[in-house]
């Protein structure tokens, strides 16, 4: 006898096609069958050795969550109720460019070190991998939800280069093509880069390029945070577009969004751009979140030129009152590249988290109001936290348009990534609340996308993105990675104030067939393991 059968289920399936109802068996962590409604009249109904009443619930793939910065954090937390409450059941790690795998011990510790931010020091994490083989053989030990992972195209250049900003030799980029195709081998799925980040952002087009061929040799993509959110956005999308084409290589666009006041109302352009590069041929698809401010390191916004060098050398910079000036004038006149070539708004970046506790009276609230209460520059504020903290603060950046964020999300080749950064006693609720958000908010009260509509980006689209063929949808013969939750009542239960609240109307979600949400409370089920590239 089969181990599930879930009971009356609207089964909302993935293909944006229409709901109906169904039983739902599975067993041995796949669907084995689907009876629909009609098809079961007057016939015997499935029975297995337990059954879950789904009355009244929406039953639908899990949720992929593109863009995901649970790089440590599936590791040290096995509860992962952050990501597993929300019914996501597998995760893009990797991202940014910036991330733990491949390294040497060299550049392990300066990695660690530039994105303690994003993941913490790591002091509490055994680091007994190198390659990304390695890293996806800690995973597979066992976690909440499954995990695919992207090549830091950063942390690449790391390895090969350093923290220079020059163009790489003929040596060094060989190398790094090395690197991408030794992680893509390994089971990466594609390559991601932070081109606002250092020391990826030291790297030209041409260099990008030959690693896209890499790429694309695997049958991979690349996903770029771009050179631009802000001023030359446009010009940044474009960038992309081009250099992938180029290289025949797929495209996914990190967290796609129209910021800054110089984008107000300019996500038509975006897309007519993306739209006339896909009737040409172009492989595009993006992720967005469903907030306007954005999440990232204070330490971000600043010029590339002051990030040359490493951590250790930002520091440095920072200690010296000269050099720190040309810091200021580069954030507050010019528009440092760090901070998308805007000249910096005090007053929309928030602390949202530290790593000394000495410093946490500055969370919850912005520079300038830091600033304003202490009776200093705002300059002078984030110098010190930068400076004390050892580049460790976490922002948000209130930057964005609600305008451009529906518009975006109602694209076609559009899905879902939250860009959850799970540090800080403040983090952005997206890290807890994409999804039940995207349902609750754009599907239930505003209507901005259908609900058959939304979880298609939620599920199938991605799942087509990352080529996996047994996931995405509820299909006999799929992965049971499932998700049932209460259209009426489903929603975020994050808030800028209450930013690690779980969500409402979820109370069930499966991984491999395996409970890990249950009525509600998450259980102690580790079902999640790597997904990796040409896996089946």
């Amino acid at each position: 006898m089969e181990e599930l059968v879930i009971r009356d289920a609207d089964v909302v399936d993935g293909s944006g096609g229409p709901s109906y109802r169904a039983d739902v068996v599975v067993d041995g962590g796949r669907i084995v069958s689907i009876v629909q409604e009609a098809a079961a009249a007057g016939c015997q109904r499935p029975t297995a050795r337990r059954e879950l009443d789904a009355a009244g619930l929406v039953l639908a793939p899990g949720f992929i969550d593109m863009h995901a910065h649970s790089d440590l954090a599936l590791l040290r937390d096995p509860d992962h109720s952050a990501k597993a409450a929300q019914g996501v059941t597998l995760e893009v790690l990797g991202q940014d460019g910036l991330s733990y795998a491949p390294v040497d011990d060299r550049t392990l510790a300066e990695v660690r070190s530039a994105i303690t931010g994003w993941n913490g020091t790591g002091d509490d994490i055994d680091f007994d991998w190198r390659s990304v083989g390695e890293y996806l053989d800690r995973l597979d030990r066992g976690i909440a939800v499954n995990a695919a992972y992207l090549v830091p195209q950063g942390t690449v250049r790391m390895l090969a280069v350093g923290w220079e900003d020059r163009a790489a030799t003929p040596a060094e980029l060989e190398r790094m093509r090395r690197l991408v195709a030794e992680g893509l081998e390994q089971g990466a799925v594609g390559l991601s880069s932070g081109l606002t980040y250092t020391p990826g952002m030291y790297a030209r087009d041409a260099e990008l390029t030959e690693l896209c061929r890499v790429v694309a040799s695997y049958g991979g993509y690349y996903c770029p945070h771009h050179r631009s959110y802000g001023a030359g956005a446009l010009e940044a999308y474009e960038e992309m577009v081009a250099l992938t084409r180029e290289a025949g290589c797929a495209l996914h666009l990190a967290h796609a969004t129209m910021n800054f006041g110089v984008n107000e109302g300019r996500a038509p352009a975006l897309l007519d751009l993306l739209d006339t590069a896909l009737a040409a041929g172009a492989d595009i698809t993006l992720d967005t979140y469903p907030y306007t401010p954005g999440c990232t390191t204070l330490v971000a916004v600043l010029p590339s030129w002051a990030g040359e060098g490493g951590p250790e050398a930002v520091l440095r910079r920072l200690a010296d009152d000269a050099t720190a000036e040309r810091v200021r004038h580069h954030l507050e006149v010019t528009g440092a590249d760090g901070c998308h070539g805007v000249p910096v708004e005090w007053d929309t970046i928030e602390i949202s988290g530290v790593n000394s506790a000495a410093l946490a009276e500055y969370v919850g609230r912005t520079v300038q109001e830091s600033a304003d209460l202490r009776g200093e520059t705002p300059w002078t504020t984030a110098r010190r936290l930068l400076l004390e903290d050892r580049l460790a603060p976490t922002i948000l950046q209130h930057v964005g348009h609600e305008e451009n964020v529906r518009t975006i999300m109602r694209h076609p080749v559009h899905t879902g990534g939250s860009d959850g950064i799970l540090q800080g006693s403040k983090p952005h609720p997206r890290a807890y609340g994409t999804f039940p958000h995207y349902l609750g908010r754009y599907v239930r009260e505003l209507g901005v996308l259908s609900l058959e509509e939304c979880v298609a980006h939620l599920t199938a689209r991605p799942a087509a993105r990352l080529r996996l063929p047994d996931r995405g949808l509820v299909r006999e013969g799929y992965r049971a990675d499932l998700v049932l939750f209460d259209p009426a009542t489903v929603a975020a239960g994050s808030t800028f104030e209450r930013p690690r609240a779980l969500p409402v109307g979820i109370p069930h979600v499966l991984v491999d067939g395996r409970p890990v949400i249950e009525d509600g409370r998450r259980t102690d089920v580790l079902a999640g393991r790597s997904v990796r590239r040409g896996q089946v």
